[in-house]
């Protein structure tokens, strides 16, 4: 027993004295990325929004990678036999808050993400900015 409480004291000590995770950035998602969730199962939609959520704390290219020869990112998660994705993009302008913003998501059946996907994620990048 004297074990386990001394466990649990160092445990608790462990916790008090921990540094907060600190957020990298907030993401903000597109009409077209928004439905495109909606679309998705429940359990589909939690692990794309949970891998979306980890990433924002964590470098890690398995869950968010910048595509080659261009400025969009892909939000990145694996469930069920599938690949899911959502292309994004920063938005740097504001000093206060980083944001990644989500253009739109697809599921993808291909080894190297669609031209087409990556000029339909610089388009929305595109007006984004023109109505800003």
């Amino acid at each position: 027993m004297e074990t386990f409480l001394y466990l649990c004291t160092r445990i608790r000590e462990y916790i008090t004295n921990m540094q907060p995770l600190k957020q990298l950035f907030q993401v903000i998602y597109s009409e077209e990325a928004d439905a495109f969730l909606a679309s998705q199962s429940v359990k589909v939609k939690a692990k794309i929004l949970y891998n979306i959520m980890r990433s924002s704390y964590s470098n890690d290219p398995e869950l968010f990678k910048k595509l080659e020869n261009t400025d969009i990112w892909e939000f990145r998660t694996r469930f069920d036999g599938k690949q899911y994705r959502l292309l994004a993009f920063w938005d740097k302008r504001n000093n206060q808050n980083t944001l990644v913003v989500a253009t739109h998501g697809f599921i993808k059946k291909t080894r190297k993400t669609p031209k087409s996907e990556i000029t339909h994620a610089e388009q929305i990048k595109d007006q984004y900015f023109n109505a800003k």
